[in-house]
């Protein structure tokens, strides 16, 4: 069925094939960039706990829920929002949702106490879900032989915002206070939100259904695809792991064993850099192998990252090798669960849901549960809790199979 832009154009009248490519690849560009800038809000408090608990007078554990409160907005949010893309123009709802986004940052910069920023945390992160109604886009759009490799940009936009988190977010922090950290990511948001949304070609997507229809959708979506179920436990157990060990970083690094600031802790987020370079690689091996090769292969390296973050609770240089490992395993097995969720049904854009919902619920689980681990069992508890949520993922997902 031809595009409303091939029903518009003559065939002479089309642009070359050259400046098509320019444009779409600075289209994709534009929208890594905004999914970075995005997905930072989801992570942002993290990196900060001790200067939040510092300034209301209380410990770093006390607070770290905070960090798990984000992820669960994120979930809530998905589960409304991002199933819209099937039902409606992404113009329009893209600049709202990054209105909402700013309003909410703006709050949690001058929240009062621990109840308001985390109410603000987490409006902000369910209105952050911007990333989720693009991904879809950009797979549809993508040439079939090419379409993990362009999932897998936009992916590398969002680890890369993830990483600038908890490196500038720790020393912004550090040099300005944590408040003024939320207020420069409300700017950034609204900017590049609003310049997002200008760009997307306008939509008129056929609506069946109530406007959130797409959520009783997704129990019977779940149902008839197992390839779509598989992708989202795995996910959900490789995102818990990564979460319960990186949420809980900065307590490790700032507390007496290694006694880091937190600028200092933030930029042991570099190594989330790996996220970024290992995306493309990833989208290139699954248009390859196929998905269930480099998830399998991103498990065993998982598995292996995390005795080494175990050990590097009193040897620095593991810490670093887990922090490589943890990445380069999240990434490859995020773009190989993705391509194969966006190309599983015929409703994409709900199907995202259901596996991006999946992923955010058991990593903010996750993350909830590492942070009374540590209080009760330090470090190697949060490891405990990474090791219980892989083995988990793996083996629940062995007794129902799929067609990759």
């Amino acid at each position: 069925m031809p595009s409303a832009t091939s029903t518009r154009q003559a065939p002479g009248l089309r642009a070359p094939a050259r400046e098509r490519s320019a444009s779409g690849s600075l289209f994709l560009l534009l929208i890594a960039v905004c999914t970075a800038v995005t997905a930072a809000n989801i992570y942002l408090a993290a990196p900060l706990l001790p200067l939040i608990a510092d300034d209301f007078g209380t410990v770093p554990s006390a607070v770290a829920w905070i960090a798990s409160v984000a992820q669960l907005g994120y979930a809530a949010g998905l589960l409304f929002f991002a199933p819209l893309g099937d039902r409606v123009d992404r113009r329009p709802l893209v600049g709202w949702l990054s209105v909402a986004t700013t309003a909410a940052l703006l709050v949690a910069a001058v929240a009062p106490g621990t109840t308001a920023l985390a109410v603000a945390v987490f409006v902000a992160a369910a209105a952050t879900v911007v990333p989720q109604l693009l991904v879809p886009l950009v797979a549809a759009r993508a040439p079939d032989d090419r379409r993990a490799r362009h999932v897998a940009a936009v992916i590398a936009g969002l680890f890369t915002g993830i990483v600038a988190a908890r490196v500038v977010g720790g020393l912004a922090g550090q040099a300005f206070g944590w408040r003024w950290v939320f207020g420069g990511s409300a700017v950034l948001t609204l900017a590049l939100g609003l310049a997002t949304a200008l760009a997307l070609p306008a939509e008129r997507p056929v609506r069946q259904g109530g406007l959130f229809s797409g959520i009783a959708e997704l129990p019977g979506l779940l149902r008839r695809s197992p390839d779509l179920w598989r992708a989202c436990v795995r996910q959900a157990g490789m995102f818990g792991a990564w979460s319960a060990l990186w949420t809980s970083l900065a307590l490790l690094l700032t507390g007496p064993g290694y006694g880091l600031s937190t600028a200092t802790a933030g930029l042991f987020g570099l190594f989330g850099l790996t996220a970024s370079a290992v995306a493309p690689l990833a989208g290139g091996l699954v248009d390859r192998f196929g998905a269930a090769r480099v998830v399998g292969t991103a498990y065993v390296l998982a598995a292996v990252a995390v005795p080494l973050f175990w050990l590097g609770g009193h040897v620095l240089p593991a810490l670093f090798a887990a922090a490589i490992a943890i990445h380069a395993a999240l990434v490859a097995s995020h773009v190989a669960n993705q391509t194969l969720a966006l190309t599983t049904t015929s409703t994409p854009a709900t199907a995202n849901t259901a596996y991006v919902v999946s992923g955010f619920a058991g990593g903010a689980l996750a993350s909830a549960v590492a942070g009374p681990a540590f209080g009760h069992w330090g470090w190697g508890g949060v490891c405990a809790v990474a090791g219980l949520w892989l083995l988990l993922g793996w083996t629940v997902t062995a007794v129902r199979g799929g067609r990759r």
